[in-house]
């Protein structure tokens, strides 16, 4: 058996407010709506949880607000297992909310306000060191200040600690301050927004991610959804193909890929062993509904991997 891979995220905690309805109230108006549903997300939480179902003991570095909200999401990360412990409360502030309305045909709208996840600072990441330094693997994604991002990659390389950067969402960055991450892991529309080259095809995914290895990052990996993902290294590139299946809800399978990776990666697989292993685990999730209770846990996943994996 592997080792229990040790991951620590860095990053945000949102609530999810999904309210569901044929249609929307114009100004001034009030109707009633169909069904709501509310969910524990934000990508650093998100990939928190992935990693946990996925096996790896996972401490989480966040800011949640002095709401509701805020005693809500440390519970559910102590119910799943994950080290709450540096989530802080920022007084008078609410914690991240996405407030997301969904139509008939399953098209949304989403307004996300950061809250607390805004002011997670370096001098949060600094009082989280203990923690932070008993990790195998950080993970890090764009919504938390940029400062705050940019000094955890400087204490992992300072660590020798495996750092992983999801830039999601796409911000105008300094890659003077990222290129010491190991990994760098945008989506499509991500890595276009970065970079301002089309990423529609094979071709242009390559010609972007050799833009984003001249400007300093070692690996860099473009994930394309049913196309699979594309590593790139200064030895070359290859391309991990991504595993069928019949999806319901796509929400959330970036941050099960990305968590997932990290904890294959610490177990010890090669970069393309634990990139096909996190497209499977990233596929699984899609076949149920929501976002962190999609993720497999790892009993499920390693069932499904003798099955599917035999082949790859």
């Amino acid at each position: 058996m592997a080792k229990q891979a040790k991951i620590a995220v860095v990053g945000s905690a949102n609530i999810d407010l999904i309210t569901f309805n044929d249609t929307f109230p114009r100004p001034g108006e009030t109707i009633f709506g169909k069904k709501f549903d509310l969910g524990f997300g934000g990508k650093g939480a998100n990939q928190a949880v992935a990693a946990r179902r996925c096996g790896a003991s996972v401490g989480m570095v966040a800011k949640v607000g002095s709401d509701l909200f805020g005693p809500a999401t440390v519970k559910n990360f102590e119910s799943l297992g994950v080290d709450a412990s540096h989530v802080g409360m920022a007084q008078g502030i609410s914690t991240g909310v996405a407030p997301i309305f969904v139509d008939p045909t399953g098209q949304n709208r989403i307004l996300v306000i950061k809250g607390a996840n805004e002011t997670l600072s370096p001098e949060d990441v600094d009082a989280a060191a203990p923690l932070l330094s008993k990790a195998d693997t950080i993970l890090l994604q764009f919504e938390i200040p940029l400062a705050t991002v940019y000094h955890t990659i400087h204490f992992a390389k300072s660590k020798g600690i495996r750092c992983i950067v999801n830039p999601a969402p796409a911000l105008p960055l300094d890659f003077n301050e990222v290129a010491t991450a190991d990994y760098f892991v945008p989506n499509e529309s991500e890595a276009e927004a970065i970079t301002g080259i089309p990423v529609h095809t094979i071709e242009e995914a390559k010609k972007c991610a050799d833009y984003l290895l001249a400007r300093g990052l070692s690996r860099v990996v473009i994930t394309l959804g049913e196309r699979g993902s594309l590593l790139t290294t200064s030895k070359g590139l290859g391309l991990i193909p991504a595993f069928k299946v019949d999806p319901i809800d796509s929400t959330g399978a970036g941050d099960a890929f990305i968590g997932s990776f990290a904890v294959f990666l610490a177990e010890g697989l090669t970069d393309e062993e634990a990139l096909t292993r996190a497209s499977l685990y990233a596929a699984l999730s899609t076949t149920r509904v929501g976002t962190q209770k999609s993720f497999p846990n790892r009993e499920e996943f390693d069932k499904e991997w003798l099955i599917r994996g035999a082949g790859v």
